[in-house]
């Protein structure tokens, strides 16, 4: 096979500071009470979250993982990685047609090996949320990447022929039991009526349900699967997740209210010979995973193995704040399993050090490097943070910051790209950019570790160019706060392309622009003595064309 067997679990439907005194940003999803030691994140571990999304579907496949995402909600993306904590590089496989039952609202897909082909199951609709069905995208070769031919939609009403209803359908998943394969799905009961229920039917084929469909069970048994968690609310069920381990089998579902922290998990089991029977599950009485500390709204994930097949980690999403509404990010973190059953313990605080899944890769990239914009291969060794439709790569450059036409559950993050195992102590660093739109400026990050998804979420030095201000700005990050470390004035226009140079030799630190090298700024700070290095934005929408790092000896100092 080409996806590794195992456990697979997937599943949903998804205060600024003053900018005269921080180039940083409020990141609500913060956990005050957690300490975090001064300095450089220790080596081989991690921080969540690790990139933007929702409803991640990930799929080992041999010595990479495969990430399955929507695109915009109008199209489908798998990104290609080596290890678990990046999404690695993004490619866009299917664009959503203009018009039509299936152009807008691409929800979920969920990539699948099936006979020898990938198959990715996915709900979209023609605008309005009440005509989402389910399609398929089938691999015309035996590679991920594509191209794909469109499917569906799949008969999920109450009976799979060609001349009955179709219902609404949302997160289909692939049940296989006894070499027999099941559809599961979150769905409405008639036309209309939106409340949302688990229903299951048998495949005919990867592209066809064989019906008729079967409730699973009750939406609303216990208060927790409320959308408010009390009585007065309705019960919602979506993302079901098939899981077989020790020969035991498994429904992880998320409930609740996935625009509201409640949205948690929780898991039936298969504790009868006949799946389509609703008597043979079992639901567990309480949550299996759901809110903790700052970690909001938990659900809708992955079970995929280290590359090593020594442990198992649990991929999901959270909300990114309490508020309503859907802005999400990605999260990665160890499961377990006892006797067969999936244990997921408590959700890890955002910016908790993690250790890195066992066989990470462990080089790093410290030589002379430098890279031209120009196109998307350009950031194949960059990890992106930030909402994924606020950059893009293309003829004109990378473009960070860009506020995309049609957002979808957006928010800005001080969008920044840093260099996948970078590790640098003295360097000088140079990149040429242009201000689209400047407000509170870009800039360069350098020694850099912890990188996530907010404005201050790393741990390192940021030099930028703050227009706003009219000024070179140097500061430091500790993974949550923003502490400036000095400012310098500039005098030099600051429209068209511009060059910045960093060098740092030890504690010396000197910015300054190559158009007024007489305007730089120094200034002295050994906090932190190595890491990374990338580009970022501050509420700003920059356009870069080049980037280059240089080692400096030691000898500089």
């Amino acid at each position: 096979m080409r996806a590794t067997t195992g456990g697979k679990l997937r599943g949903g439907t998804a205060g600024r500071r003053d900018a005269n005194q921080r180039e940083g940003g409020a990141d609500a999803i913060n956990d005050g009470a957690l300490h975090i030691p001064a300095g450089p994140l220790a080596d081989g571990f991690f921080v969540n979250p690790i990139g933007e999304g929702a409803d991640p579907c990930v799929v080992r496949d041999g010595e990479r993982y495969l990430w399955c995402q929507s695109e915009g909600n109008l199209g489908v993306a798998v990104w290609v990685s080596d290890r678990l904590t990046s999404l690695g590089t993004k490619h866009v496989v299917w664009t959503a047609p203009a018009e039509g039952a299936c152009s807008r609202q691409v929800w979920a897909p969920e990539l699948s090996y099936l006979d020898g082909r990938w198959h990715v199951y996915f709900a979209a609709s023609d605008g309005d949320n009440a005509s989402h069905l389910t399609y398929v995208l089938v691999a015309d070769t035996g590679d991920p990447l594509g191209p794909y031919s469109l499917h569906g939609p799949l008969g999920t009403g109450q009976s799979s022929g060609v001349d009955s209803e179709n219902l609404w359908s949302i997160d289909l998943t692939v049940l296989e039991h006894s070499r027999r394969r099941y559809a599961v799905w979150s769905g409405w009961p008639t036309v209309g009526r939106d409340e949302q229920h688990l229903y299951i039917a048998a495949m005919r084929s990867p592209v066809e349900l064989a019906g008729p469909r079967v409730r699973l069970c009750a939406n609303d048994d216990y208060d927790w699967e409320r959308t408010e968690e009390d009585p007065s609310s309705r019960g919602l069920h979506e993302a079901p997740q098939a899981l077989t381990r020790d020969g035991r089998t498994f429904l992880v579902y998320s409930c609740a209210a996935s625009w509201l922290p409640t949205y948690k998990m929780g898991m039936l089991e298969l504790v009868g010979d006949e799946p389509l029977d609703p008597q043979s599950w079992r639901k567990q009485e309480r949550p299996i995973f759901q809110s903790a500390g700052s970690t909001y709204g938990v659900g809708h994930g992955s079970v995929v193995s280290s590359l090593d097949d020594s442990q198992w980690w649990h991929v999901f999403h959270a909300k990114r704040d309490p508020h309503v509404g859907w802005r999400r990010v990605l999260h990665v973190q160890p499961m377990r399993f006892d006797g067969g059953e999936p244990l997921f313990d408590t959700p890890a605080a955002v910016g908790q050090p993690l250790r890195m899944p066992a066989a990470s890769p462990t080089a790093s990239k410290d030589a002379a490097l430098s890279w031209r914009f120009s196109e998307s291969e350009s950031i194949d060794d960059f990890d992106y943070y930030g909402h994924h439709q606020f950059y893009d790569v293309g003829a004109d450059g990378l473009q960070l910051g860009r506020v995309p036409a049609r957002p979808v559950n957006d928010f800005r993050s001080g969008e920044k790209v840093v260099l996948r195992d970078g590790r640098y102590d003295d360097l000088r660093l140079t990149t040429t950019f242009s201000f689209v739109d400047p407000r509170r400026g870009a800039g360069l990050v350098f020694r850099v570790t912890g990188a996530s998804v907010g404005f201050d979420a790393q741990r390192g030095y940021y030099a930028g160019l703050a227009p706003d201000r009219r000024c070179l700005v140097l500061g430091m990050m500790d993974g949550r706060a923003w502490t400036e470390l000095a400012t310098a004035p500039v005098s030099t226009d600051l429209a068209g392309e511009l060059t910045l140079v960093v060098e740092a030799a030890g504690p010396s630190i000197t910015i300054r622009l190559d158009s007024a090298p007489d305007e730089a700024l120094h200034h002295l700070d050994a906090t932190y003595p190595h890491g990374s290095i990338g580009l970022r934005v501050v509420d700003a929408h920059t356009r870069f064309r080049t980037l280059a790092v240089e080692p400096l000896p030691h000898r500089a100092r």
